[in-house]
């Protein structure tokens, strides 16, 4: 099993807006695809609290590829995506990682 562990910078003032694009569309459109989300984490204490953490959970890279590549061409992604961004970008960028276990991880 692989982990996912992604981080969305936001343009100051947007993470609102990608709070509500995830709730009411793209969690909706990762099950479509297939996409197992392990959680969602903002900072409470500390220095980026414009940013959003989260974890998804990979069988292997080509499931990865596989659901990524549906998700980031079906149209409704597409459309939803560009609504949110009408009063300008929400994410200034992304740090994506894959996470391999250790061999004492409580997660496998």
């Amino acid at each position: 099993m692989l982990h996912e562990l992604r981080i969305y910078r936001c343009v100051p003032g947007r993470l609102p807006a990608l709070h509500k694009r995830f709730e009411t569309v793209t969690l909706r459109l990762f099950e479509k695809h297939g996409i197992r989300q392990k959680g969602f984490w903002t900072v409470a204490i500390g220095e980026n609290a414009q940013e959003l953490y989260y974890i998804l959970e990979w069988a292997s890279l080509a499931e990865r590829e596989r659901c990524w590549d549906a998700f980031a061409t079906d149209p409704e992604w597409l459309e939803a995506r560009a609504a949110s961004e009408a009063d300008g970008p929400i994410v200034a960028s992304i740090v994506n990682t894959i996470l391999s276990p250790t061999a004492y991880s409580a997660i496998r």
